[in-house]
């Protein structure tokens, strides 16, 4: 049988690639991780989004597995920025957003690996992008390329990690959103996943919970206005 672990936050992405991956594997297992993100709301939302996805299609609820949560408040701290601390979100000197949490993505995919060796799943899903994104260099596939080949050689086993959204716009990924389960999939994700930097979850706009204001509800909310409009 095949078997995937998905990097699960509760956002946007991460909820569309968790249908990907159910679409792909006979078994797919989530992970996520509390590194003392500013918007650890999304930690609530994932077991609500994570079971509404499952129940979309039955195939869907026999494939989805075990679900764990990593606490990784210790490297928040030492990566602070503007997601783990009460910082402006702004554009720093380096040329990078200050919500760019240093080496986030590659402790992840290290923590998931680990993870994935012990549960026998030889793929990892994750919902890096280097299209619509924030600039973030750890999300872009030389990256995640690099991070395959190490992980693979040190865990002397092979291992793939599964980008499906890495040259998709946010448009894009709602499209594959619906193709993948429909308008059920595209409203469980409006109503159920976070994106918001500022775990704003008193506001609904038609693209979704959020503040509004903040790059992530911008970029979600282009995505959607495009994607709705065409």
């Amino acid at each position: 049988m095949s078997a995937a672990l998905v990097l699960f936050s509760a956002g946007q992405d991460s909820a569309t690639c968790l249908a990907w991956a159910l679409s792909q594997f006979d078994r797919v297992e989530t992970i996520g991780f509390a590194y003392g993100q500013r918007h650890a709301v999304e930690l609530s939302q994932r077991p609500v989004l994570r079971a509404k996805i499952a129940a979309l299609r039955p195939e869907w609820g026999e494939r989805v597995g075990k679900d764990v949560l990593v606490d990784l408040a210790g490297y928040g701290a030492l990566a602070e920025s503007a997601l783990t601390g009460d910082r402006a979100i702004e554009m720093t000197a380096s040329g990078l957003p200050s919500t760019f949490v240093p080496g986030r993505n590659l402790v992840f995919l290290s923590v998931a690996s680990a993870h994935a060796y012990r549960r026998g799943a030889a793929t990892l899903v994750g919902g890096m992008c280097e299209t619509d994104y924030s600039g973030y260099p750890d999300c872009r596939r030389e990256t995640i390329d690099a991070m395959e080949l190490a992980l693979g050689l040190g865990l002397a086993a092979p291992l793939k990690i599964a980008t499906p959204l890495m040259h998709l716009t946010k448009a894009q990924t709602w499209e594959l959103a619906r193709d993948l389960g429909g308008a059920a999939l595209v409203d469980a994700i409006l109503e159920h996943s976070h994106t918001c930097y500022e775990g704003d979850r008193s506001q609904r706009h038609d693209w979704g919970y959020g503040c509004g204001a903040c790059p992530a509800c911008d970029l979600r909310a282009k995505g959607w206005r495009e994607f709705a409009g065409g």
